[in-house]
C-alpha cells in the first residue's frame, strides 16, 4: 500500500521486507488468539501437503496453509480458473481423526485409517476428506485445527470485531507496508461495508493525516477508524451515568444496572465488572470504568439479549417425556431434496450437532441382506442402515446428553428387520432402551433426566407392552407407516419380533380421534400426523389436541408435496402441545430459524418443558380462542432498534454495500403474531442507526418467540437476507442489549450484531 509507484519486479530485500510485514500481521493475530509461541498454530501457518480424497480413484495432493489472519485456510489447486481457494475456520463444525466420514469409509482402505482425517462443515458444503503422510502428521493436523477453532470460538464479540477490522485493513493494505493512501482507504471502506461521500472521506483523511505524507499510518489509521465508527449512542448512555470525573464509579454502574438493565446489582458486582472489563490499568486502579470498558462490558455474552441463566439447563428435567417439546428432524438422512438428492450419514451428524433429539430413518431391503436407508420410490441415493446407526451412536450426545428417539419408517422384510435389530443392539449396546425402566409395567413416561444417554425406538409393535407383564393383555395390533397414514394404500409388512420387542415408550399406532385415544390407547402409544391433518386439528379442536398431548406423544411430519424439502410453520403445532414437530433440518428457512430459536435455551438440550397449563389433563387452554384463566398474563413488549454494527455483505462483490433494515417479528398463538420493520439506511453496513420504536401485545409469553431479522432493502425486488436471531420471549433481558446475528445456516456471524433497548411491562 505504498504511496510510491511499485517496481514491476521485487528485489530480494523487498521480498524479505514483505516477509517481515507478514510476520507482523501474524503476530498481531496470534496475540489476539492468545497463542503466542504455540507450536500447533505454527504448524498450521507453515502448512503442508495432504492427499485430498473424492473417490477410490481420485486422490490428489494439495498444499494447505493457514493464512496470516489465523482464520482462513488456503489450499493450492491445479484448477487455475477456480476463484475461491480459501475457506474460513468459522465454517468448520468438527474435525474428525480416522476414517469416520462416509467418504473416507467408502473411498479408502483400512490400512490408512490412522493417516485419515476429515473437516466437517456447518453448511451443505461437502466434507473435506484428507490423508496425511503419517499417523503423527494426521494427529498434528487434527490437534492444531481443533485448538485454533476453539480459541476463535472463545473470542469475545469485541475481540471478533477487532479481528474482523484488522483483517479488512490487511486486505486493503496490498503490500503490507502498514500505510493507506486515499484509494486504499476507499477499498477499506468497501470491505467494511460502508459507502461514504468522497468529500467526507477526503475531510476525514486530511484530519487524520497529521504527517501530511498523503498516507495514513499507525495511529493515524486508528484515529481514522475511530472517527468513522464513533458510536454516539454508547457515548450518550455512558454520559448519563459517568458522574465521577468523566468516568463511571462502582455506584454509577450499579445505578445503570438497576435502572436501565432492570437487574439486581451490588457494589461487589460493579467492582467485578470493572476488574473484568476495564482495559486501562490506570483507570482500573482507581476503581473506575471508562467508556471503552463500558462498551466491552455490553459486548460480554452475559450482558447480551439472551438471559445467561437460560444458556444452561435451567428447567426441571424430571417430568414425563411427553411434557417437553423435542427438537425433531424429518427424513434426517437427506442432504437436499426429497426426490433425487443424496442420502448421507453426514446428515445425521449435522442434525445431532444442532441438538436434534428425534431422527428419522426410512429403512428398505438392501443387497447382501443389509438394510439400506433412502426415500423409497425416488432417485435419492442409498446408505447402509448399520453405517447410519454407527454415526448416530458416535454423535448422539456431543451437543446434548438427553435421550435420542430413532423414528423408524420400516419397509423391510422380516429377515432384514432382524438384521436391523441386531445392528442396533450390537452398536448401541446398553444405551438402547429394550425394557421399561424400573420394575413392573410402567404407567407413565420416564423423564429426560432418567433417560440421559439413552436411545428410544419409535416403531410398530406386534402387541401391547402390557403383554410382557400380563400375557392375557397381548392383543395383536398393527400400525402404519408415514405414507400409509396419509394414503392407506400399502399393506403393513409383517414385523420381526426382535425389532418389535425393542419398542418400549414410542409405539406407533393409528389415530382414530381424541376420544378413542383417551379410552383405548396406553400412554406409550403415539400417532404421527401429516402437517395438513395436524394443522386442521390445531385450528378446529385446539383444546382437545392440547389435552391429548398432556397424556400422549404426537409426531408431525411435512406434507408429501414438499419435494423440495421446504418447511412448514411449527409454531401452531407447538401451541397445540405437539412434542415431536419434525422439520427438514437440511433446508435453511425462516421456520428452521424459529425452530432453532425455540431450542436455543435450556442448554441447547433439545428438550423444552411445556408451560404448566399445557401439562394439565383438564386444561382449558385454547391457543385459538384464548380461553382466559389465571395463567393468562398479558405483557407489552417495547423494542427500540437503535443501531447495527459490522453487517456482512450479501454477496462477495466489493462494490456492493447493503441498505439495511430491521424487522421485529413475534411468533406464538394467533393473537400474538405480529411484525414491524424500520426504514432502510442507505449504503451503510458498518454502523447504521435507526432509533425506531415498536410495541407488541403478548398474551401468552410462555409460547412466544421474538425474531430480529436484518435485510438488505431492494426497491425493485425482494429484500435479501443478511442475518437473524430468534429467542423465546421469556428469555429476553431488558435494557440496552446487543443482539448477535446468525447466518442462513444458523451459525454465528462473528462480528455482526444489533444494538437495541428492550422493556417488558405488565399490561394494564
Amino acid at each position: 500500500m505504498s504511496c510510491l509507484r511499485k517496481e514491476p519486479e521485487k528485489s530480494r530485500s523487498e521480498e524479505l521486507l514483505q516477509y517481515a510485514r507478514n510476520q507482523k500481521v501474524i503476530q498481531k493475530n496470534v496475540k489476539l488468539l492468545g497463542l503466542e509461541g504455540d507450536q500447533d498454530l505454527q504448524f498450521l501457518l507453515k502448512g503442508g501437503d495432504l492427499l485430498k480424497v473424492r473417490s477410490p480413484t481420485w486422490k490428489k495432493t494439495r498444499y494447505f496453509r493457514l493464512q496470516e489472519d489465523c482464520k482462513t485456510m488456503w489450499r493450492q489447486s491445479k484448477r487455475t480458473f477456480k476463484k475461491k481457494q480459501t475457506f474460513s475456520l468459522d465454517d468448520i463444525s468438527a474435525v474428525q481423526l480416522g476414517r469416520q466420514s462416509e467418504g473416507l469409509k467408502k473411498n479408502t482402505e483400512e490400512q490408512v485409517e490412522d493417516r485419515c482425517f476429515s473437516m466437517i462443515f456447518k453448511s451443505r458444503r461437502k466434507n473435506l476428506d484428507l490423508i496425511a503422510s503419517s499417523d503423527e502428521e494426521a494427529k498434528q493436523w487434527v490437534k492444531s485445527l481443533q485448538k485454533v477453532i476453539s480459541n476463535l470460538n472463545n473470542l469475545s464479540l469485541q475481540q471478533k470485531r477487532e479481528h474482523w477490522i484488522f483483517s479488512c485493513l490487511s486486505k486493503a493494505d496490498k503490500n503490507k507496508d502498514d500505510e493507506l493512501n486515499p484509494l486504499e482507504v476507499k477499498d477499506f471502506l468497501s470491505l467494511i461495508n460502508i459507502k461514504v461521500d468522497d468529500e467526507y472521506v477526503k475531510m476525514l483523511f486530511k484530519k487524520c493525516d497529521k504527517s501530511q505524507s498523503g498516507c495514513l499510518a499507525g495511529g493515524e489509521i486508528k484515529h481514522f477508524y475511530e472517527l468513522l465508527t464513533h458510536r454516539e449512542e454508547i457515548e450518550v448512555i455512558y454520559g448519563e451515568y459517568a458522574k465521577t470525573t468523566g468516568f463511571m464509579s462502582p455506584q454509577n454502574l450499579v445505578d445503570f444496572l438497576m435502572k436501565e438493565q432492570r437487574e439486581k446489582a451490588t457494589l461487589a458486582d460493579a467492582h467485578k465488572i470493572i476488574e473484568d472489563f476495564e482495559p486501562d490499568e490506570n483507570v482500573k486502579g482507581k476503581k473506575l470504568l471508562s467508556k471503552d470498558g463500558f462498551l466491552m462490558f455490553l459486548h460480554n455474552p452475559d450482558a447480551m439479549i439472551l438471559n445467561p441463566d437460560h444458556k444452561e439447563v435451567y428447567q426441571d428435567m424430571s417430568q414425563p417425556l411427553n411434557y417437553y417439546f423435542i427438537s425433531s428432524s424429518h427424513n434426517t438422512y437427506l442432504m437436499e431434496d426429497q426426490l433425487k438428492g443424496p442420502s448421507s450419514t453426514e446428515a445425521f451428524v449435522r442434525a445431532l450437532l444442532k441438538g436434534c433429539r428425534c431422527v428419522e430413518l426410512d429403512c428398505w431391503d438392501g443387497s447382501d441382506n443389509e438394510p439400506v436407508i433412502y426415500h423409497g420410490y425416488t432417485l435419492t441415493s442409498k446408505i447402509l442402515f448399520k453405517d447410519a446407526i454407527k454415526e448416530i451412536n458416535e454423535y448422539a450426545f456431543k451437543t446434548s446428553e438427553y435421550p435420542v428417539i430413532l423414528s423408524l419408517e420400516n419397509h423391510c422384510s422380516v429377515e432384514q428387520q432382524k438384521v436391523m435389530a441386531h445392528h442396533m443392539k450390537s452398536i448401541l449396546g446398553s444405551a438402547l432402551i429394550t425394557s421399561p425402566l424400573g420394575d413392573g409395567m410402567p404407567t407413565n413416561f420416564p423423564s429426560p433426566e432418567e433417560l440421559k444417554g439413552k436411545f428410544l425406538i419409535k416403531e410398530k409393535r406386534l402387541n401391547k407392552l402390557e403383554a410382557a407383564f400380563a400375557p392375557e393383555a397381548a392383543a395383536h395390533d398393527t400400525d402404519v407407516t408415514e405414507e400409509e397414514e396419509s394414503s392407506e394404500v400399502e399393506q403393513t409388512p409383517k414385523q420381526a419380533k426382535e425389532l418389535s420387542d425393542m419398542v418400549i415408550y414410542c409405539k406407533s399406532v393409528h389415530f382414530n380421534g381424541f376420544e378413542d385415544a383417551r379410552k383405548n390407547l396406553s400412554f406409550y402409544e403415539m400417532s404421527s400426523f401429516g402437517e395438513g391433518k395436524a394443522l386442521k386439528l390445531a385450528e378446529e379442536s385446539a383444546n382437545a389436541y392440547v389435552r391429548h398431548n398432556t397424556e400422549k406423544l404426537s409426531r408431525i411430519y411435512p406434507a408429501g408435496s414438499r419435494t423440495d424439502s421446504s418447511n412448514y410453520n411449527p409454531v401452531p403445532l407447538w401451541n397445540a402441545g405437539c412434542q415431536i414437530v419434525a422439520l427438514n433440518f437440511q433446508t435453511n428457512s425462516t421456520y428452521m430459524d424459529v425452530n432453532q430459536g425455540r431450542f436455543l435455551v435450556n442448554g441447547k438440550s433439545g428438550y423444552i418443558l411445556k408451560p404448566a397449563f399445557m401439562r394439565d389433563a383438564a386444561t382449558e387452554f385454547d391457543p385459538v380462542t384464548l380461553t382466559r384463566g389465571e395463567w393468562l398474563k398479558h405483557k407489552t413488549l417495547h423494542v427500540m432498534i437503535i443501531s447495527a454494527q459490522q453487517l456482512p455483505k450479501v454477496n462477495n462483490k466489493n462494490s456492493s454495500i447493503v441498505d439495511p433494515l430491521v424487522k421485529v417479528e413475534v411468533y406464538g398463538v394467533q393473537a400474538d403474531v405480529a411484525a414491524s420493520e424500520t426504514g432502510a439506511v442507505d449504503n451503510n453496513g458498518l454502523n447504521p442507526s435507526w432509533n425506531e420504536n415498536f410495541q407488541f401485545d403478548v398474551y401468552v409469553p410462555e409460547l412466544a418467540l421474538v425474531r430480529f431479522v436484518v435485510e438488505d432493502y431492494d426497491v425493485s425486488s425482494d429484500n435479501e437476507f443478511v442475518g437473524q436471531y430468534t429467542l423465546p420471549f421469556n428469555s429476553l433481558k431488558m435494557g440496552y442489549r446487543h443482539v448477535p446475528l446468525l447466518n442462513r445456516n444458523g451459525d454465528l456471524l462473528p462480528s455482526a450484531g444489533l444494538f437495541v433497548h428492550i422493556m417488558v411491562l405488565d399490561a394494564e
